[in-house]
């Protein structure tokens, strides 16, 4: 979710990027958004922003073209400057592109005055993000923890008493009546350097930074100058140190600092945010729930006051690498390639060995088989002899096939379903050809046919 530092730097590239630009025409709002219509509309106008927490302000003013102040305007035309107030939601961020490369969640479009124009637009992929027409600061969200420490610090003292303040400490960083631009990475990072457990009771840790009297009106800055040499005309400065009101105005700056290269979220390149955290979704770092459902990440003692039932999430930031990355992890990999090719001999052997053994009962199954040839071929001469009963056959006798996996099938079926008539039919072969009893197909015709005679004789 884009924080304090990530608003500012919108303001500041939407700034860079429009600054002697002109734009014409009316706003454009996408049809799938459920946000209210942006009611300007104007020939020529400027746009610049502003940041406070997590708020950006885009101001829409009018240009004059005329020499003495005035401009012609239309009925539909917007004379008065506009203030819309933007929230990012979870994925809202600013791109500025040409006509053609439009973004496709691109839910509000302000175009410049050029040919062919470009576009201004604000992005939100995840549609959480929110934009309000003559719209101001809002009114339950506290002073800027960035530019506004003075008032900042002073607000959260003076208001220690609330009830915010009977909530955990993890809970109390995310309340933007109080800390306005302090997010859920902001307030890992923040307590980890202090080694605060995260669900400690606000009030407990904040206690001891109540105002003196001398400085209720004006905080003292945080670096005090003691003394400055003649000859060298250096002021030796001396840090206190810092607290967590403290921190939740220098942390946010170093991540401003960090983005100074350039506003670019489109691209999803946050290695250097991610190199630079030192608890938020960090490998060996401890996860749970807060009664909000907010992650926090935090080492060692969670505190007190840690919600009932509460498990530890495994949910790990996807680590983006450099392209000229040379950590132990590439060594790693490595290593497992070298291990993986020397063990490809040992597998070559154990599938030789495995198709010396398929070899061997190859070899076994074709004697088996010439076998079962020699003993048909033998017997063949006993059919020879035997009279032939063949034509006085009733059709209903089903066709002797001459497949040798239909005979094996008819066979074991058979053998299942007169397993227990065995000695049944010892007796009934006695005086068979042996013919007969070598070859099982026969032999269930010719009981076959002996059931027929008997019934026809009997009925």
């Amino acid at each position: 979710m884009p924080e304090g530092p990530e608003l500012y730097l919108a303001s500041l590239y939407v700034n860079k990027m429009c600054e002697g630009l002109v734009f014409s025409g009316a706003v454009e709002k996408s049809e799938v958004n459920k946000n209210p219509e942006v009611p300007f509309c104007c020939d020529a106008y400027c746009i610049k922003a502003q940041s406070r927490g997590k708020e950006v302000r885009l101001t829409l003013t009018p240009i004059k073209n005329d020499d003495h102040g005035k401009r012609k305007v239309t009925k539909h035309q917007s004379q008065q400057p506009m203030d819309v107030v933007f929230r990012f939601g979870m994925s809202g961020f600013f791109r500025f592109t040409s006509v053609d490369d439009l973004p496709k969640h691109a839910h509000l479009r302000f175009y410049t005055k050029e040919s062919p124009p470009r576009v201004l637009s604000f992005e939100d992929t995840r549609r959480f993000g929110s934009w309000h027409p003559n719209g101001t600061w809002q009114k339950d969200r506290g002073p800027c923890v960035m530019f506004e420490y003075e008032s900042f610090r002073e607000n959260v003292l003076s208001n220690l008493s609330g009830k915010t303040f009977d909530k955990p400490i993890c809970e109390a960083l995310l309340n933007q009546k109080y800390f306005n631009g302090i997010g859920n990475y902001l307030r890992a990072e923040i307590l980890f350097r202090l080694q605060i457990p995260p669900f400690v009771k606000a009030r407990t840790v904040l206690e001891g930074l109540v105002l003196k009297d001398e400085d209720k009106n004006k905080v003292k800055k945080e670096i005090t100058v003691l003394e400055s040499t003649e000859k060298t005309r250096k002021k030796v400065v001396k840090v206190e140190t810092p607290d967590i009101l403290s921190l939740c105005h220098t942390v946010p700056l170093e991540v401003v600092q960090l983005g100074e290269n350039g506003y670019a979220p489109a691209k999803g390149k946050y290695s250097v945010l991610q190199a630079w955290m030192q608890c938020y979704c960090v490998d060996g770092m401890n996860s749970l729930g807060d009664n909000n459902g907010r992650t926090v990440w935090f080492k060692g003692d969670p505190g007190p006051m840690v919600p009932k039932g509460a498990k530890s999430r495994k949910i790990m930031w996807k680590r983006q690498k450099d392209d000229h990355d040379y950590t132990d992890s590439k060594k790693a990999k490595k290593t497992r390639t070298d291990s993986t090719a020397k063990a490809k001999p040992v597998k070559k052997e154990e599938n030789l060995k495995v198709k010396k053994e398929n070899a061997t009962s190859k070899t076994q199954n074709a004697s088996k088989r010439q076998k079962t040839n020699t003993e048909k071929i033998n017997a063949a001469p006993a059919n020879e002899n035997k009279p032939k009963t063949r034509g006085t056959r009733s059709s209903k006798v089903p066709p002797k096939t001459g497949t040798k996996t239909i005979k094996s099938q008819r066979v074991e079926e058979m053998i299942k379903t007169k397993r227990n008539s065995v000695a049944c039919r010892k007796s009934a072969t006695k005086g068979m050809p042996s013919a007969l009893i070598q070859r099982p197909a026969v032999l269930c015709e010719f009981l076959y046919l002996v059931m027929l005679i008997i019934l026809w004789i009997l009925f």
